[in-house]
């Protein structure tokens, strides 16, 4: 009995520390990923996941969805708000300027020609394509999108984007026992699928060469 109460006096603290630390950061790093699209926020997520599988708090799935969602939904925001004041301006913004810079032209006509076909449900696929987000918010811009009918489609768009990388993170650490293993074989899945599909098109581009 005393070694079980230890045992609980030990591990609890280490658990509500993880969670104190774990959320806010979180939070942050996924919102700043949002605004400046080089933290891969995919792989905090189903690192993040990783971590939760092996809590014992029964809510800390749930804090992990909602976190992220919440968070990429309002960098979302924030971006498109951001790049929609630079359209406005006669001399641009730098928001404007890296969005731009991150859009390749064949991408953006890409984004264009889906937009104008399926509207909104074009934002739910962005967030789930790797390097598609980008370029569909610039779409969305230059369309002349309002923020609230871009939050009408982001909105869905970051609830599925969370859940996937939520998924990768669950079936990362439910096939290891230490909870490290489950966030490298986690990272290792985001990074391999955010790369496949830029090494596919560069090799179908080379064929057609």
């Amino acid at each position: 009995m005393r070694q079980v109460l230890a045992a609980a006096v030990t591990t609890a603290p280490t658990e509500v520390t993880q969670q104190a630390l774990g959320y806010p950061s979180l939070f942050l790093l996924v919102l700043i990923g949002a605004l400046v699209p080089v933290i891969p926020t995919g792989a905090l997520v189903s690192s993040a996941a990783v971590v939760a599988v092996h809590q014992t708090a029964p809510f800390s799935m749930v804090m992990v969805f909602v976190v992220a969602a919440l968070a990429a939904f309002l960098g979302d925001i924030a971006l498109y708000w951001l790049g929609r004041r630079g359209m406005r301006s006669k001399n641009g913004s730098r928001w404007l300027a890296a969005i731009r810079d991150r859009a390749p032209e064949d991408r953006l006509a890409q984004a264009q020609e889906k937009l104008a076909d399926h509207g909104v449900a074009v934002l739910v696929l962005s967030r789930l394509v790797p390097a598609g987000r980008i370029p569909v918010m610039l779409a969305c811009l230059m369309a002349k999108w309002p923020v609230r009918r871009f939050a009408r489609g982001n909105g869905p768009a970051c609830l599925a984007w969370a859940a996937t990388y939520q998924l990768i993170g669950v079936l990362g650490g439910s096939l290891f026992a230490e909870p490290w293993e489950g966030v490298a074989a986690a990272v290792l899945l985001t990074v391999v699928l955010s790369v496949a599909p830029g090494l596919w098109r560069r090799v179908r581009s080379a064929a057609t060469r």
